[in-house]
């Protein structure tokens, strides 16, 4: 028996299998932007040639993805038409109203997903308590139909006024569509997300109808190349929540996972964290392309209930809106940057260096990757400062060209601002330290918590590169690097479970609040997400239910999500979620105001799959490896740059393994097949039985 987890990036794809002996395999092969299912398939034929594969042992496959994310990126998703209330047709241009660079006459809102000539009124109104004012006029459907199909427009978004209490228009207008254009994908928004707020829920059901036509094709490819490599367990797609979800449920929904890549390194981030005992820590994953930050208190990821996509942090702190394109799912609540090994070096307009968010990507890739690269990127600055081998990576499969690196480097960094080539490649990592340093403060300072009180969990292929700097000029004071940490994220995939999640408005204040109405609610929607899952073949005991509110005081715009402690709810349980809030509220903004009203907003519910047999309830880390070339050979020693203060200093090069469990002074160079470990000097370096690495940089701080 085996379980297969995928994870696709923007450089590289992993792939990680686990046998029912926990035994762990890994394979890591680039990318394929054009078609990502063709690296899949080289990845795990691979594995197959190898004999650590076994496809008709497979029971199951998870996989996380960037395809959502990249359509909205790019702009290369679906053509979307919308249909909305009469007099809404500019929803998403008016959005909240803010920006995040207040003084940059150069910014520019990004454009609305669907031009405003495809954004089509339907004449009907429904008030907020469910009520028709003004019954659909279907003509006005029939015109905006017309249009977009003069127009081809392959996906449509609808969002009425007011859906979430009265969806009985919205029900209409799918039927007619069904009727005369049932090659049209449709989105309608009490499916995606029956909330109160206009712009949230226009924007991600627009989302969701802008993916899925994309993601849906994707999948339909990924899963004919699994059926010739005769794999025929179910497909589990990771969701931005860190559950999983059925491949065909992704296909009507795919906004669910708009971050399943980032998600799934947070998973299994805390799943390490308890069992080393750790509960609170900062989970920082640098990949290729993008930069990820993630904190997890007592032992679980911080969620949150709306992201903004395609905004990047880099443009300004993320309390300031208004970047991206707004999406309200259920989602591990993590900072993503343009900050990745393939993340561009350049000099603006003012002579100022600067990195990402642009980046190489897999094809061309780095300079030094010898692919056509011409760009400055940060894996050729830490190759030209001696992080990383000037000789290969990947135990010796990928060459590097160190000469490249340098020419790149000088001629676009060092020659334009007058500096040497150490120098400006030394600039470099530097920089993007710095942008990633503000990563790691919006998950922390930016919400009360202070970094120090924190041990970072570094991983993917160029994490452990930077962890050590970044954690000091963080005030981080320890460090851990588990093994294998470039596939971490695919190997957190094997300990998600199978989860739907629910939610519906229910706008009235705490204290009178209906009791009958609200438990109706909970258990309808507790019944609904339940049924989901027992659509995936799980039995009714192998579920649990969670139920959470949102809550804010009265007149506040944004509001906070408290878990109930049992349902059906009593009168008195109301009294304890006050308080539950008041604690919360203090806890993030720093105050509570116990004399003001508390409202229920939303009424949320998650279902998910109990532990699994076939799931391990602890990460082998020892069993990890690939089945080919280990870790480089140890002994060695290369010239290594650790800034001005420092210069250059012969470093010793060695395996994981050679640090025996003891605690070794740096500054010292670790290297394994997928990736490389970076200790400054005077930082101290140990590895403890399950194989992490332990770097202390307190004395940095």
């Amino acid at each position: 028996m085996q379980k297969v987890g995928i994870d696709v990036g923007g450089t590289f794809t992993d792939i990680v299998t686990l046998d029912s002996r926990n035994g762990f395999t890994i394979a890591k092969v680039l990318s394929s932007p054009a078609d990502y299912s063709a690296a899949i398939q080289a990845g795990l034929q691979q594995l197959i040639r190898d004999g650590s594969l076994r496809p008709g042992e497979v029971v199951s496959v998870i996989h996380a993805f960037t395809v959502a994310t990249n359509a909205v990126l790019t702009g290369k998703g679906a053509r979307v038409g919308l249909i909305t209330t009469e007099g809404f047709r500019d929803v998403l241009e008016i959005g909240r109203l803010r920006m995040p660079k207040l003084y940059d006459m150069e910014w520019e809102k990004p454009r609305p997903l669907v031009p405003r000539y495809l954004r089509r009124e339907a004449r009907e109104r429904v008030d907020h308590r469910g009520q028709i004012v003004l019954p659909l006029d279907i003509g006005t459907v029939h015109q905006a139909l017309d249009v977009f199909l003069a127009e081809g427009v392959d996906s449509v978004a609808v969002c009425l006024l007011h859906s979430y209490a009265n969806p009985v228009h919205e029900r209409q207008i799918a039927a007619l569509f069904e009727d005369r254009a049932p090659h049209i994908s449709l989105s309608i928004s009490h499916k995606i997300l029956p909330e109160i707020k206009e712009y949230e829920r226009t924007s991600t059901t627009v989302t969701n109808a802008y993916v899925k036509p994309i993601v849906g094709g994707y999948l339909e490819k990924l899963e004919g190349r699994l059926v010739e490599l005769k794999m025929l367990s179910p497909l589990m797609i990771m969701q931005s929540s860190g559950g999983t979800m059925m491949g065909t449920t992704v296909r009507e929904q795919p906004v669910h996972c708009i971050e399943s890549g980032p998600a799934a390194g947070a998973v299994g981030a805390a799943a390490l964290g308890k069992q080393l005992g750790c509960p609170q820590l900062i989970a920082f994953d640098m990949g290729g392309t993008t930069a990820k930050v993630c904190l997890i208190e007592d032992g679980e990821p911080r969620l949150t209930t709306e992201m903004e996509v395609g905004g990047g942090i880099s443009v300004g702190q993320r309390l300031l809106k208004g970047g991206g394109y707004m999406v309200r799912v259920p989602a591990i609540d993590l900072v993503e940057i343009g900050a990745g090994g393939g993340s561009i070096a350049w000099v603006d307009r003012g002579g100022a260096l600067r990195v990402g968010p642009q980046s190489a990507g897999a094809d061309p890739g780095p300079a030094c990757y010898s692919r056509g690269g011409d760009q400055p990127t940060v894996t050729d600055a830490n190759v030209v400062l001696g992080y990383l081998s000037r000789e290969s990576l990947l135990g010796g499969e990928m060459p590097i060209d160190a000469t490249l690196a340098e020419k790149e480097i000088l001629s676009k960094i060092g020659d334009p601002l007058g500096i040497r080539l150490e120098e400006a490649a030394h600039g470099i990592h530097a920089v993007v330290n710095s942008n990633m340093v503000r990563a790691i403060k919006a998950v922390s300072s930016e919400i009360g918590r202070d970094p120090g009180d924190f041990t970072m969990l570094a991983f993917g292929g160029s994490g452990p590169v930077h962890a050590a700097s970044l954690a000091a000029e963080a005030r981080i004071p320890r460090v851990i690097i588990p093994p294998a940490p470039g596939v971490f994220s695919a190997m957190g995939l094997l300990f998600t479970v199978a989860e739907h999640r629910a939610v519906q408005t229910f706008w009235c204040d705490v204290r009178v609040a209906r009791l009958d109405e609200l438990n109706f609610l909970l258990q309808r929607l507790g019944d609904e997400a339940a049924g989901v899952l027992a659509a995936t073949g799980l039995g009714r005991e192998e579920i649990q239910v969670q139920y959470m509110a949102d809550l804010r005081y009265a007149g506040q715009n944004s509001e906070l999500p408290v878990a109930f402690a049992r349902v059906p709810v009593t009168g008195d349980d109301l009294g304890a979620l006050i308080e539950s809030f008041q604690r919360e509220h203090e806890h993030t903004y720093g105050y509570r105001s116990p004399e003001e009203r508390v409202q229920f907003v939303n009424l949320r519910v998650r279902a998910h799959a109990s532990s699994r047999p076939d799931t391990p309830d602890h990460l082998p880390l020892r069993a990890i490896g690939p089945r080919r070339s280990g870790a480089s050979a140890s002994g060695r020693e290369r010239p290594v740059y650790f800034g001005p203060q420092v210069g250059w200093i012969r470093v010793s090069v060695i395996s994981r393994e050679a640090l025996q469990e003891r605690s070794h002074a740096g500054p010292l160079v670790i290297e394994e097949y997928d990736s490389t470990i970076v200790v400054p000097p005077e930082a101290h370096a140990s590895l403890d039985r399950q194989g992490n690495v332990h770097i202390d940089v307190s004395v940095l701080l």
